[in-house]
């Protein structure tokens, strides 16, 4: 049994304890093997995971899709209630600091810990570089060739390096893929290199059919002809179930449910999807 729950979203749902807000967090049951897949922007996937009855003790692994704070800053919380894992996987160059810039003024948005939080929780970051299988049928993957030449990032995330601010191409972003039924679930944090891009990239790394995606894809800023073609492509792709979260935004929440080629949902706050 594979099951994912989403412990926040930015969207409530019928499950009126729950509390929903800006960020996403994933808890993935693969059989035996239990993960987080980002950490929330605070304590409050923890207080959601509680009334779900989802125990965050002593988990395989907790993976944090690139470091804005609304995915990774709530890795703070977990470690400090003594939740979580001892094993962290993070993308290249996770701690650059990040920031969204508006004229003059610059507004961090970076994850709020350092190296050495870690070492002082006894955490062991693992830098996830191309393909790197955490056990047999789950995978993690980082670096995302451009392919989509309409695929932008928005000029406004930079990051502040030893050179000064350059513009942030997000090459610490990570995802998830689990094999399901000779195909793949890919879950993803806000595709900030593009969605399509990076699934291209999965697809040719693991030679698999995307059957579903789940997670943020950051169309929310997209125009509709651009939404229209992601869909296309990934219906190309072998897509069977999209379930849009976080930062995908309301105009790709209905394209996909007005598609009858693809099952798609919006994945809120408590929300859960099953495999067998």
């Amino acid at each position: 049994m594979v099951s994912v729950t989403a412990l926040m979203d930015n969207k409530p749902t019928e499950h009126k304890a729950l509390i929903a807000e800006h960020g996403l967090s994933l808890h993935v049951c693969y059989g035996k093997y239990r993960l987080l897949f980002d950490c929330g922007s605070g304590p409050n996937p923890i207080h959601n995971a509680h009334r779900l009855g989802i125990d965050l003790r002593d988990l395989d692994a907790v993976i944090i899709s690139h470091s804005h704070y609304d995915h990774a800053a709530g890795f703070r919380d977990l470690t400090e209630s003594g939740l979580g894992s001892r094993d962290l996987y993070i993308g290249p160059n996770f701690f650059e600091a990040k920031y969204a810039k508006n004229g003059v003024r610059y507004t961090n948005l970076a994850c709020g810990f350092e190296p050495a939080f870690l070492e002082e929780h006894g955490i062991t970051p693992h830098e996830v570089n191309g393909l790197q299988e955490l056990v047999p049928g789950v995978w993690l993957i980082s670096g995302f060739p451009r392919i989509h030449s309409f695929e932008t990032i928005p000029e406004r995330f930079v990051r502040r390096t030893d050179n000064g601010f350059v513009t942030d191409d997000f090459g610490d972003e990570v995802c998830v893929a689990l094999e399901i039924d000779g195909g793949l679930a890919v879950l993803v944090g806000c595709s900030h290199p593009g969605i399509l891009n990076m699934m291209t990239q999965v697809s040719h790394l693991l030679k698999k059919p995307i059957r579903a995606v789940f997670g943020g894809t950051h169309l929310v800023e997209a125009d509709d002809d651009r939404i229209r073609e992601t869909v296309r492509s990934l219906r190309e792709m072998g897509l069977e179930i999209l379930g849009l979260s976080h930062c995908s935004g309301d105009a790709a929440d209905c394209a996909i449910c007005a598609d009858p080629d693809i099952q798609g949902c919006h994945l809120g706050t408590g929300d859960c999807i099953f495999f067998d």
